[in-house]
């Protein structure tokens, strides 16, 4: 065999082998095509989008349904929606790049950072949370969102310009459900904080540095700031009429949300897209957003109440699936829901978003469940 048959014939493999490959995949695109399909047929919310990344680092996202009820717009893959909860990834992330620096301890008390604020003896448990607790949610300090103060004085003032200290009044000498440490209680308040300490420590706005951290740098361009009531190219969310968040189903009029998503901050406070959720979750579980022997510690868990043998390490929640265990995070945002999976044994990412915060629409199926079956159909196509 001659020196020119042999490159042809390697130049053959190598095409039958690209061929196969893409053929495996479009199999897999179908059918999961055909679950997102399922499950939008048996429930009634608008649509959904789907992000997979797989092991090898492809990626792709796929969608149902619509963006829009009134002008039935078709849902596109990429169609950008509030992340919810999920957006404390980012924030976690940055506190975790500090300590990598040497900047701060997951053991620092927070007195240490804001202990000459004139409220902070106001805040419950406030001499006793550190960074760790507020990153797992055992310090104490429960959710300013969801009280009904809160919730009648943005319906009032939907628009307002919230500043940290102002979400935090909502709890200032309230008593503690537990000690600090001593129990488990999920809130926002606890990433309100850490965005108080973050920004005292890099002296840098929030937002501004996670974008040159992470958002530029792992070139995640479907995901935006959520700064303020004009978010570009967010499509529409339904939170049902009478949502204690401004009492209207539909949360964009007029190109603006009815209520400043800004409230949300480093509680979430992000607009993306599936597609660039599952891909975050594969560079952050697997240690590429930030110092990997710090893994061990983000992945110790503690027992939430989320569900039945459920753990939430720092900002993740540890979940048994028919798929394997999951690391990731849910997100709420009225009007749209967000789930994100990692399964560390497949090395696969999967997200979901629903423009819809009504649980009852999705037909009897989470997210999370959707996404366990997805993570499924994935591995028996790998």
């Amino acid at each position: 065999m001659n020196h020119f048959s042999r490159i042809t014939q390697f130049f053959i493999l190598i095409a039958v082998l690209a061929i196969g490959a893409f053929a495996q995949q479009s199999k897999l695109q179908s059918e999961l095509q055909a679950k997102l399909d399922e499950w939008h047929k048996a429930g009634k919310f608008p649509g959904a989008t789907l992000g997979v990344v797989l092991a090898d680092g492809k990626s792709f996202g796929l969608a149902v349904g619509v963006s829009d009820r009134t002008a039935k717009t078709p849902m596109k893959p990429d169609d950008r929606m509030l992340a919810g909860s999920t957006g404390k990834m980012f924030a976690a992330a940055l506190a975790f790049q500090l300590v990598a620096e040497g900047k701060l301890s997951f053991d620092d008390k927070i007195e240490k950072y804001l202990g000459n604020e004139t409220w902070f003896s106001r805040l419950p448990n406030a001499k006793d949370v550190t960074v760790r607790m507020l990153l797992n949610h055992t310090s104490g300090l429960v959710r300013y969102e969801f009280k009904k103060e809160f919730t009648d004085f943005l319906t009032a003032n939907p628009m307002k310009v919230w500043t940290p200290e102002e979400r935090l009044a909502y709890l200032f000498d309230e008593k503690p459900p537990f000690e600090a440490g001593k129990g488990w209680d999920y809130s926002d308040t606890n990433y309100i904080v850490l965005g108080m300490i973050i920004e005292r420590i890099t002296g840098k706005k929030f937002y501004d540095d996670a974008r040159k951290r992470f958002i530029k740098k792992h070139k995640l361009n479907g995901t935006i700031a959520q700064d303020g009531p004009v978010l570009k190219a967010v499509i529409q969310g339904y939170a049902g009429a009478n949502n204690p968040f401004g009492g209207k189903d539909e949360m964009i009029a007029d190109g603006r949300f009815v209520v400043n998503p800004q409230l949300e901050w480093t509680g979430g406070g992000w607009a993306s897209t599936s597609h660039d959720l599952a891909r975050w979750a594969k560079v952050y579980f697997e240690g590429k957003a930030f110092d990997a022997t710090l893994l061990p510690q983000v992945l110790d868990g503690v027992p939430a109440k989320l569900g039945p043998n459920v753990k939430y390490g720092l900002c993740v929640i540890i979940r048994p699936t028919a798929a394997g265990t999951s690391y990731g995070h849910s997100g709420f945002f009225p009007g749209y829901l967000t789930d994100v999976m990692y399964f560390p044994e497949k090395k696969i990412a999967v997200a979901v978003q629903v423009n819809t915060s009504v649980g009852q629409d999705l037909g009897g199926k989470g997210p999370a469940r959707i996404l366990a079956e997805v993570a499924e159909i994935i591995s028996k196509n790998q």
